[in-house]
């Protein structure tokens, strides 16, 4: 017997995996026992790739992947493969790539047919078990596709188009354009009015169909204000946000930003919870925060970092990945009328989801989208057991009787404003707060009895980095706590992932599995770099920074490549797949190309002498056009290319830690290219800190600005300064006043 004729995944580290390992189907990991196996035997892989939140992943391995005649032309004619995304985006990259070239669409699951070398002949995303809409049933096309491997005539046509195919991945992921000069401050600008001509204008976000976040755009947005001073920047970012914070995104009890919604409205997400979006949302609210002074924002942006300390943070600190889009209801909780129980939780009116319709892997009910966070008027009323209370909360959020989900259940959304309210329910718009306070409270007690969505508790180090990011970046605004908050994990991700001794970052932590297994690509080093640096910048601890600095190096040289001048995704001497490929577009994650460099520019203003502004400029001109031409698909790159032509606006604090009241001024502030960089008060303190650092001069951004009779801060920008201020006020303002902008 083979180690491909069982299904291995039993002892996957990944949650998703083992999903599946009770399939029929002899699922095998992504290894070289599998690899090995289809070139020994001359038949395809068939490679599905998804994540444990995915709800479309769930519908075809229930439809599909459980039946035992599917399973049996999968074992027979295929190597099945699973892939989770999250751990191995390389591969999800690679495939996906040719998906969107080939259907023009692409998503999860994602389902690819592969020659014995890993070339792609046939791919697509979910299949119905049997045909629908147009779609061949799943089973139907194994079959044919069997059938042709084994004509001759036809596999040498799939051959011929899995070597097109293949050449068509490396064009479009591994080609270096010719470099131009980086472009200039108007960039900014120029997304700025492009994210303008997308954006939708009645309902908020961009677009006319399903909305999904882009935080990228809304950066930009800030920065073209800032450069420009014209309101409809400022006005589409406020449009933005606001729709986001207010509808069906947010969850309106218990904090934390939804996937993307699938209407125009925003109403009704998918419920999955994903970190990186609780990470560039956080950070989105609190830029939008500081440039509108909406409270609202700011309020987001706490009631989602709440949200990831109490159901994304491991007990020793580091961040979970995702909270599932379905919660297990249980059988025999339904009822003929789809009514509720007691306590507030969801009884669906026919025990079944309408496209899932099976067990559990443990039998122990029904999986249903979005039943942990939906509501109706009784279930409201049940719980709240005050009948004006209750209607004050449906009018607020908008829970009808016909509802905005399936089974007339109701998405939390804001449907009226207080001011209304007040005079609806004869109450001053305090007293509205305060019952709506109590209402979400009560409402929030009673949801967490109700079935949890699953949680995959694998902890990745890029995805912890941006996490770590958005905490110490509210900590500026929202207070110390965060701080600890983002130093626990950043110091818990160094310990279980990072290799002093050899400069390596692995990729994934899961209790109980070897972490080394999956390096790290270019998003890890980058996005935990980035975290590392805002760790420094919240906190004042220079090993904070030491750690940013570290993950730089390795990331120069693990991934930038001198000859063809450009930052790969995958490292340097890595698994070969069928193309090296680059990340320069933001996708549901900011591409790594731009934040490295975005971070390799910080990092030169503390080790100016290690060529990492070298690398970032030869990176920023290697995408010089594609910007140019496309500033949104690219705006993590084009926001790096700002701060290389605009420079940082730095803040230089001496002080022995932040003075009290500082730091939170700073978080009231918008800064666009900020880089804060406190230091010690005294020049004789600094001896220590730049041998923590492994720099051997002290830095322009410290020389010379030592404290002058107290806690100093000097504001620099455009190569120029503000006089010593003790007064942080003054040098902030010292902005407005003497540079060109």
């Amino acid at each position: 017997m083979t180690p491909t004729d069982e299904n291995r995944l039993a002892d996957a580290a990944s949650p998703y995996l083992r999903q599946h390992a009770d399939n029929p189907v002899n699922w095998q990991p992504w290894d070289d026992a599998a690899l090995e196996s289809a070139r020994e035997r001359d038949v395809p892989i068939f490679l599905s790739v998804g994540y444990s939140a995915c709800h479309w992943c769930h519908v075809m391995a229930d439809e599909s992947f459980s039946d035992d005649e599917t399973a049996a032309v999968l074992n027979e004619e295929f190597v099945p493969v699973k892939v989770d995304r999250e751990e191995r985006p390389d591969i999800d990259q690679l495939y996906l790539t040719v998906c969107q070239l080939v259907r023009g669409n692409a998503g999860w699951p994602l389902s690819v047919w592969l020659t014995p070398d890993l070339k792609p002949f046939f791919v697509g995303t979910y299949f119905p078990p049997e045909p629908r809409r147009g779609m061949p049933g799943f089973r139907d096309l194994l079959t044919d596709i069997a059938d042709s491997w084994s004509t001759p005539e036809d596999r040498e046509e799939m051959e011929q188009r899995a070597e097109q195919w293949t050449r068509a991945i490396e064009d479009e992921l591994e080609d270096v354009p010719e470099p131009d000069a980086v472009p200039e401050s108007d960039l900014v600008e120029d997304a700025g009015a492009a994210a303008v001509r997308s954006a939708d204008r009645e309902y908020g976000g961009f677009g006319t169909g399903q909305k999904f976040p882009q935080p990228g755009r809304l950066h930009l947005l800030a920065r073209a204000h800032d450069a420009t001073e014209r309101d409809v920047y400022r006005e589409v970012l406020d449009e933005t946000l606001d729709a986001m914070a207010s509808h069906g995104l947010y969850d309106h009890l218990g904090g934390g930003f939804h996937r993307y919604c699938v209407d125009r409205e925003w109403a009704v997400p998918h419920f999955e919870k994903m970190l990186y979006d609780q990470a560039e949302l956080t950070r989105a609210m609190l830029e939008g925060y500081r440039i509108t002074g909406t409270d609202r924002y700011a309020e987001a942006a706490r009631d989602t970092l709440e949200f990831v300390e109490r159901e994304l943070t491991h007990p020793e600190g580091g961040f979970y990945s995702t909270l599932d889009a379905e919660s297990v209801v249980p059988e025999g909780t339904a009822n003929a009328s789809g009514g509720e129980s007691a306590d507030g939780s969801v009884v669906p009116e026919d025990g079944a989801p309408d496209d899932a319709g099976d067990a559990d892997d443990e039998g122990h009910g029904e999986r249903e989208e979005g039943a942990f966070y939906v509501w109706t008027p009784e279930q409201v009323r049940a719980v709240l057991a005050d009948e004006e209370l209750a209607d004050l909360f449906c009018e607020r959020y908008g829970v009808t009787q016909s509802g905005n989900f399936e089974r007339g259940t109701t998405v939390l959304g804001v449907s009226a404003p207080v001011d209304e309210l007040g005079e609806e329910f004869d109450r001053t718009p305090e007293e509205v707060e305060r019952g709506l306070t109590t209402a979400r409270e009560r409402l929030f007690e009673a949801r967490e009895e109700r079935p949890r969505p699953p949680r995959d508790e694998k902890v990745l180090a890029g995805w912890n980095g941006l996490m770590t990011w958005a905490f110490a970046d509210g900590a500026l605004t929202l207070g110390d706590a965060f701080a600890d908050t983002a130093a626990d994990a950043l110091d818990f991700v160094r310990d279980e992932l990072w290799d002093a001794e050899t400069g390596t970052l692995s990729r994934r932590y899961a209790a109980d599995h070897d972490g080394t297994d999956v390096p790290g690509y270019l998003e890890d080093y980058a996005f935990l770099g980035r975290g590392a640096l805002a760790t420094y910048e919240a906190t004042a601890d220079p090993d904070y920074l030491g750690f940013a600095l570290d993950l730089g190096r390795a990331l120069v040289e693990r991934f930038y490549d001198e000859e063809r001048g450009t930052l790969y995704f995958t490292p340097t001497g890595g698994e070969e797949l069928v193309a090296r490929p680059q990340e320069v577009t933001d996708h549901a994650t900011p591409s790594s190309s731009g934040v490295a460099a975005s971070l390799l520019l910080a990092l030169d203003a503390f080790a100016p002498n290690e060529g990492f502004d070298d690398v970032a400029e030869t990176t920023l001109s290697a995408n010089s056009r594609r910007m140019q031409s496309n500033p949104l698909q690219h705006s993590a790159l084009a926001l790096a290319a700002d701060e290389f032509a605009g420079g940082h606006v730095e803040l230089t604090v001496a002080a022995d830690g932040w003075p009290e009241g500082w730091r939170e001024q700073v978080g009231e502030t918008y800064l666009p290219r900020r880089l804060l960089a406190p230091r010690p008060a005294a020049d004789d303190a600094l001896d220590d800190w730049l041998s923590t650092l492994g720099v051997a001069e002290t830095p322009p951004i410290w020389a010379g600005r030592e404290a002058t009779g107290g806690a100093t801060a000097y504001l620099c920008e455009s190569f120029a300064c503000s006089p010593p201020q003790s007064d942080l006020a003054d040098a902030l303002a010292w902005r407005d006043g003497p540079v060109d902008r």
